[in-house]
């Protein structure tokens, strides 16, 4: 395990080797073979995984697991190694590094089967368990251990957070094992929700197991990923912190779980949101982003002590994007909130006197420059996307107000919604290269400009969107 923050998605790392190999941190478990081939899978239908390490010598196998609160158990990590054939050594390290590796711990050794670990996360106290089933030791602050299991032998691994006044259920006898049933069946249970029935069933299922991971239980938010510090390329500079809700990702991801039939998810996420629309910023506008708990600050910095993934510097975490202007997240929350309405419960009162602050806020600043969906850091513009997305804004308040005869200031919206709708076509439409272009005076295309169709802007078979589609493919294409 090279990366883990504890006890919340976005909470300071415990493990972060994955950014910084010598720094960071890791929880290690493996066989003493060299050169042994490794295959990772999950169970089918969980989010157990398994990891097994082929070699002429025998074969092992590891799994990692995070019980699921509502499966009964703490959420705890669980690792169990086995040896499948042979007799094999391992080897176990859990060199926890607390606060971002930024400050030290202390490592107390409880009896030869439990290490307790004390350091801080943030501003609090942090105090992490790890018990076994074989005898462990100290070394500098991480607890070791080598053993020996022979063919169809386990032995496991419990880390814990240390709650005051709370009982640790992984003292419970047969806790690994009872631990591994339950949170199996609970996905099991989950997936077999799902409503989908199509061809691409295994892929559509291992990704609605990978949208749930993402969701936090206590809010009802999405985190938009797990990780801080990575880079999208290799060496770059654009290493953001993504363990945040984003309303447009989040939008996305609760579209896709209504639609597969998960709608306890989407209706907490809705109530999330909701609470979100009723913190308001004055003007009536939203952030682009919270936090998981709905916290509006985000404070950016760098931590300039571990050397990043493959050296791919600064490491961040916060993200100063949180008070850009991305005016594009208003089309799809209220898309979202079109949708929810539809497939899963009736909007209140209340929430729709949010929606109405939204929307008015949206008529009056749709003409704004922006940074949009790609977050760009080097200057506002019209682009084309957000523009799209202000008239989706207006349009599914508009047929909502219809739908559930809500008191709004139809005639006003109307307007609006037409006039963005014939400022697309006219500015953003460029008639020498038969496309509509990212912002106005530009001849650059933008693959987000793919959704026009998919949210009803256009038809998917007007000569306009077909030249641009092409255009697209010429210009954007390079896998397929």
């Amino acid at each position: 395990v090279d990366f883990l923050c504890l006890p919340s998605f976005d909470s300071p790392s415990v493990f972060a080797a994955l950014l910084d190999a010598e720094r960071g941190g890791r929880f290690q478990i493996a066989p003493v073979l060299e050169r042994a081939t490794r295959k990772q899978l999950y169970l089918p239908d969980t989010n157990v995984l398994l990891t097994r390490f082929l070699h002429a010598d025998g074969v092992a196998e590891v799994s990692d697991f995070m019980p699921v609160q509502d499966a009964g158990h703490a959420h705890n990590l669980v690792r169990r190694a086995k040896t499948v054939r042979g007799e094999l050594r391992f080897r176990m390290r859990c060199d926890p590094r607390f606060d971002y590796a930024r400050l030290p711990h202390t490592a107390e050794l409880l009896s030869d089967t439990e290490v307790l670990f004390v350091g801080r996360a943030g501003a609090e106290e942090l105090a992490l368990r790890l018990r076994s089933s074989v005898p462990m030791r100290l070394d500098q602050g991480a607890a070791t251990a080598e053993f020996t299991l022979g063919a169809d032998e386990s032995a496991w691994f419990v880390l814990e957070v240390v709650r005051p006044q709370q009982p640790s259920l992984s003292a419970q006898p047969d806790y690994e094992s009872d631990a591994f049933k339950q949170t199996v069946n609970f996905w099991r249970r989950w997936v077999a929700r799902s409503t989908y029935d199509g061809r691409w069933r295994e892929m559509v299922n291992r990704s609605a197991l990978t949208l749930k991971l993402l969701t936090s239980r206590p809010h009802g938010s999405i985190v938009a990923a797990p990780t801080f510090g990575l880079p999208e390329t290799v060496g770059g500079e654009r290493n953001w912190d993504y363990r945040y809700t984003w309303i447009r990702d989040s939008s996305f991801t609760l579209y896709g779980l209504m639609r597969l039939g998960y709608t306890q998810e989407a209706a907490a996420f809705m109530r999330w949101v909701m609470a979100r629309i009723q913190e308001l910023k004055p003007d009536g506008s939203l952030q682009i982003m919270y936090g998981l708990d709905g916290r509006h600050e985000l404070r950016e910095e760098t931590l300039a002590h571990l050397e990043g993934y493959m050296g791919s510097r600064p490491v961040r975490i916060g993200n100063a994007a949180h008070v850009h202007l991305q005016l594009d997240i208003y089309g799809e929350l209220l898309d979202s909130v079109y949708l929810y309405d539809k497939y899963g419960s009736p909007i209140s009162h209340d929430a729709w006197m949010g929606v109405i602050r939204l929307v008015d806020w949206v008529a009056a600043h749709w003409r704004e420059k922006d940074e949009s969906i790609w977050e760009v850091r080097g200057g506002r513009q019209e682009f084309l996307y957000s523009r799209v997305m202000c008239w989706v804004a207006i349009d599914r308040a508009i047929r909502l107000a219809n739908k559930r005869s809500f008191p709004a200031p139809l005639s006003r919206w109307y307007d609006v919604r037409d006039t963005i709708y014939h400022d697309i076509y006219d500015r953003f439409w460029d008639a020498s290269r038969r496309a509509f272009v990212q912002h106005p005076g530009a001849s650059t295309l933008d693959a987000s400009s793919l959704l026009m169709p998919l949210v009803r802007f256009i038809s998917p078979t007007d000569p306009r969107w077909v030249s641009t589609l092409r255009a697209i493919e010429r210009d954007l294409v390079s896998d397929s």
